[in-house]
């Protein structure tokens, strides 16, 4: 059985390469949990993501690993670990999530 839970999001901050949280400007953005067979995955989905140089960078580096910090409309704020994928002719991203992502 597959199970889906989408957010809305009005704010993101990652931080990579040790540093401090940057925000991520974007048109759109959705935070994903996936639940199948027990196991709970997440993703977030980014449209409209202006920041040329930080899709570069990530297309061209080999360490895609983020610390995320996503703000839901509704207030809550997400925290966790993941990798970010840019998709650069879109102006679009996902990042991937890589275990738990904390309510805090």
């Amino acid at each position: 059985m597959l199970d889906m839970e989408t957010i809305m999001l009005k704010g993101i901050r990652i931080n990579y390469q040790a540093k401090t949280m940057q925000p991520v400007q974007f048109h759109k953005a959705d935070l994903v949990f996936v639940t199948q067979y027990g196991d709970r995955l997440w993703y977030i989905d980014l449209e409209g993501v202006n920041d040329r140089h930080l899709l570069a960078w990530f297309g061209q580096s080999e360490d895609i690993a983020v610390v995320v910090r996503a703000d839901s409309i509704d207030g809550d704020v997400w925290e966790g670990m993941g990798y970010f994928h840019p998709n650069e002719p879109n102006n679009a991203a996902a990042i991937r999530g890589a275990g738990e992502l904390y309510k805090l």
